[in-house]
């Protein structure tokens, strides 16, 4: 197909075929964005799960919420929430679990952001383009009775080509719509695998932060024993 046959069928297509091809490039756009913002996200969770277990095995639960604040990983904020909750309940552990939940809804929500827009584009755009090719094969009935209210022959031959143009309305929303739809099911089957791994480092978390070992503070050897007093002994009477 040659570019004087693209800007043909634009022409014809019109506004449907115009917003065909605009709801492609939002397609594109988003799946871009979410590529970019979902890259490095399971890599760079389990590197802070691993450094905050670390800590967390030593009973140093400080240097544990130091790491998870320097981190940008989706899960340091599921290891800030437990922890806020860890220093609430003055280290009772009670609810930490609820709230590094809570906290994982709330990144799983993030992470899934802009994929509605695959999804509405996936499902909407083979419509978009049946109405555009419904639409034309009116329009071409319509030119064939002015024809033939005008004396013309009325032949088939103009009517089957103005059908002919107006499915490529239909073929293209099929095409945006495979490509939507596609973006849609490779994000959620990559989600669907972040969350699990999202799950299982918040599980080990707080099962960690549980078992920690309870550190006491030594006692200085300085004041370990103090020496007794002597009493004052009284001299015999003269």
């Amino acid at each position: 197909m040659s570019l004087s046959d693209i800007l043909h069928y634009l022409r014809i297509g019109g506004f449907t075929l115009a917003a065909l091809l605009l709801a492609s490039v939002v397609a594109l756009v988003v799946a871009i964005e979410r590529l970019i913002a979902l890259w490095g996200v399971s890599e760079r969770s389990r590197a802070l799960g691993e450094i905050v277990n670390k800590h967390l095995l030593r009973g140093d639960v400080a240097a544990a919420r130091t790491a998870a604040e320097r981190s940008d990983a989706a899960v340091a904020d599921i290891f800030i929430a437990g922890l806020d909750r860890f220093e609430r309940t003055r280290g009772t552990c009670d609810g930490v679990d609820s709230a590094v939940e809570r906290e994982r809804a709330q990144v799983g929500l993030r992470l899934r952001r802009s994929l509605w827009i695959l999804a509405t584009i996936g499902s909407l755009t083979p419509f978009v383009g049946l109405f555009g090719t419904v639409a034309g094969i009116m329009k071409s009935f319509k030119d064939l009775g002015l024809d033939v209210q005008a004396g013309g022959t009325g032949g088939t031959a103009a009517v089957m080509t103005g059908i002919s143009e107006a499915l490529v309305a239909t073929a293209v929303g099929i095409l945006v719509a495979v490509q939507a739809m596609a973006f849609y099911n490779y994000f959620q089957a990559r989600l669907s695998r972040v969350l699990v791994e999202l799950r299982l480092l918040g599980d080990e978390f707080v099962e960690l932060l549980r078992e920690r070992p309870v550190t006491t503070p030594s006692v200085p050897s300085s004041t370990a024993a103090a020496p007794a007093p002597v009493e004052a002994r009284s001299l015999p009477e003269a």
